[in-house]
């Protein structure tokens, strides 16, 4: 089964199973590469599904999973972490820190861990659903299991 999935999803499939989440990556058949589209393909409200979003931040990547009903703060998301700035990633910078494109970041699967803040809104869904490593791939798991595949810091992000 999972040999059927693109490279990327079975590196972020792989990482899964070696955090003990049993979450299948589900496969589109269309690009879900914005949290509304992925919300309308999986009949799911739009704040349960776990945007990631790569920000260049003291001079290293920065990864936030914000609920897809919420818009980063940048400047409020720098204050409350004790960082200088917090910017866009480039495409460039993205893929160098993920080894994934934008609209497909996975949470994890990455070549290096990173940095990562989890929206503390994302705590009300019982179920979220997060990018598989492409457009085309996600897959579901609980807040709890982001956190900890992710080791990410809990916070608000908008």
């Amino acid at each position: 089964m999972t040999s059927s999935l693109p490279a990327r999803s079975r590196l972020v499939h792989d990482a899964l199973r070696a955090a003990g989440i049993a979450g299948d990556i589900v496969v589109l058949p269309d690009a879900a590469s914005t949290a509304v589209l992925a919300a309308e393909a999986l009949g799911v409200e739009v704040g349960a599904i776990a945007n990631s979003l790569v920000f260049w931040s003291d001079g290293e990547p920065l990864l936030v999973m914000t609920s897809g009903a919420h818009r980063v703060d940048t400047a409020a998301l720098a204050a409350r972490l004790g960082r200088d700035s917090i910017r866009r990633a480039t495409p460039e910078q993205v893929r160098d820190a993920t080894g994934q494109a934008i609209g497909g970041v996975a949470p994890t699967g990455h070549p290096a861990p990173l940095t990562t803040v989890v929206d503390e809104d994302l705590a009300q869904y019982p179920e979220i659903w997060a990018a598989g490593g492409t457009p085309h791939t996600v897959f579901p798991l609980t807040f709890d299991e982001l956190v900890h595949l992710t080791g990410g810091t809990v916070s608000k992000v908008d």
